[in-house]
């Protein structure tokens, strides 16, 4: 591990721990307004996203199509800003569930802390690899002499790049070059010249390839099954209120199903969270997504799924590895609602 990486690994962790150490003492104000106007014959959530993007495609559909709020749910949504900002709301306890780099709560858990996933939101790498004057890449030594933009470590995007370059070969700031920008922005930085390819997610991807540029690579066929995304809460939570971490969990199960079984709705949904942008380009973002299996197609985490995702922590210095699946994971609120919803 070079110094710098060991610099940022080492910072990530004083800051989960010292985010862990906030999470048993007295919760920080609610990032996540709460509002005078609360149903009262539902459960308010305050739910932390990592940033607002189509890979949870799941979530928007089960708050559009009225699955939480059936399920006895308020849910107050709010983005984060990246991996580490959503689980870090939930440790500080502004937050009572994240989605975001599960990862986050195998740092936190191996430095002392709190942290269970109890269910898989995007099932695949969300990224592709997009470029305005790159041929497809079909051969990741392809990546030689490139410049590529993602967000910073150790947002995923960074951690599928680097692990990429380094398994063909490629040392990263010699033979490669990855240039990191704020979540969101690596497509513009990459129209902007200051890449030859953004490492991105829908719908800006779909955004980019409106205005000329063409997906060159594809993350989730390489890399296969992929715990890209989890549901993280604290242990404090499941034991004081199983009945919420249950309706909620048994909504992303129904939630996921009917992202798959009615596309043109998980369509109509996209466009109104991101309105700004042109419906076809979206309807195309939203294509991509199932065509490429992205949303999770059931909650419940997957062995390989979060065995690809720890061998490349582990790989990349960023976990250990050392929490075994069952004491990390809880299927057990996942399997319920599959059995429920039968």
């Amino acid at each position: 591990m070079t110094d710098h990486l060991r610099r940022l690994v080492t910072s990530r962790r004083r800051f989960l721990t010292n985010s862990a150490a906030i999470a048993g003492g007295i919760g920080v104000s609610s990032l996540i307004g709460l509002g005078s106007a609360r149903a009262q014959t539902l459960k308010t959530v305050r739910f932390s996203e990592a940033v607002h993007n189509l890979g949870y495609i799941n979530l928007y559909v089960g708050m559009h199509a009225g699955i939480f709020k059936k399920n006895g749910l308020d849910m107050k949504v709010s983005a984060a800003g990246g991996d580490t900002q959503t689980f870090a709301a939930v440790l500080g306890g502004s937050a009572d569930f994240a989605i975001g780099d599960a990862t986050m709560a195998q740092i936190s858990r191996e430095n002392g802390g709190p942290g269970v996933v109890v269910g898989t939101v995007v099932q695949r790498a969300h990224y592709f690899g997009v470029s305005k004057t790159l041929q497809p890449i079909t051969d990741p030594k392809g990546f030689k002499g490139l410049k590529i933009v993602t967000s910073p470590e150790p947002n995923t995007n960074y951690s599928v790049a680097k692990r990429l370059l380094e398994k063909a070969g490629l040392k990263v700031g010699v033979d490669a070059t990855i240039v990191p920008v704020n979540p969101g922005t690596e497509i513009a930085a990459m129209l902007a010249g200051q890449a030859d390819i953004a490492i991105a997610y829908q719908p800006s991807v779909a955004a980019a390839e409106a205005q000329g540029a063409k997906v060159v690579f594809d993350f989730s066929s390489y890399i296969g099954p992929f715990c890209n995304t989890g549901i993280m809460v604290l242990p404090s939570t499941i034991q004081k209120d199983p009945a919420m971490v249950q309706a909620l969990v048994t909504s992303f199960e129904e939630a996921s199903r009917k992202t798959y079984a009615d596309p043109a709705f998980s369509k109509e949904v996209a466009r109104k969270e991101f309105p700004d942008l042109p419906g076809d380009v979206v309807d195309k973002a939203i294509d991509a997504e199932l065509k490429f299996l992205i949303p999770a197609q059931s909650v419940v985490t997957k062995q390989d799924q979060w065995k690809n995702l720890m061998e490349m922590q582990v790989y990349l210095g960023n976990a250990k590895g050392s929490i075994p699946f069952d004491q990390i994971i809880d299927n057990s609120f996942a399997e319920k609602a599959v059995a429920s919803l039968k």
